[in-house]
């Protein structure tokens, strides 16, 4: 099986100091759906590995939180592909073991799935994706778009050996192009 593992906000959709809290909030980024769906039609499952600390902080519900991944899994759709799910961790506190830059929430979509994440691409825009990533001994990638710009400014140490790309569908670019 082939998988790839994404953050959400500043990955596949813009993203928001003041958090996305509603699905009129969620945009995705030019070329992020398709970039999916590409992915998906070269055999990859797609799974989102997201904080969503919103949440705790009183911002949004679970319930307004299901709406915009509906929203995000129904516009995926609509361009041919398909997310397998979503893992999301809403907890603030930062020693939460599925709270990125924590690992759970990584090894909790190896248990479900029953694979490895070695080799497995974890696309963030975050030094909280990679460190999350290595921590769980996955491949860690980074984005320019959401965060990814300014982490590279301010983490460039926690960025060393990570191969950055200019968005989702660079990434899904080189994946493909490197099956072929």
């Amino acid at each position: 099986m082939k998988l790839i593992i994404l953050d959400r906000d500043g990955v596949i959709n813009q993203d928001s100091d003041k958090f996305i809290k509603s699905p009129d909030e969620w945009i995705p980024i030019p070329g992020s759906l398709e970039a999916i769906a590409r992915l998906n039609h070269v055999g990859y499952r797609v799974v989102i590995a997201t904080n969503q600390s919103g949440i705790v902080r009183g911002l949004f519900d679970l319930e307004t939180l299901n709406l915009i991944h509906k929203k995000m899994y129904r516009m995926v759709q609509e361009v041919g592909g398909l997310i397998d799910a979503v893992f999301f961790c809403p907890d603030v506190d930062e020693t939460h073991p599925y709270r990125k830059p924590n690992p759970g929430m990584l090894l909790e979509i190896v248990r479900r799935l029953k694979c490895s994440l070695k080799g497995v691409p974890v696309v963030g825009d975050s030094v909280r994706d990679i460190r999350a990533a290595r921590a769980a001994n996955a491949w860690p990638l980074l984005v320019r778009t959401g965060k990814g710009a300014l982490t590279l400014e301010r983490e460039a140490e926690s960025c060393a050996n990570v191969l950055v790309f200019d968005d989702l569908a660079a990434v899904a670019e080189c994946l493909i192009n490197s099956t072929e």
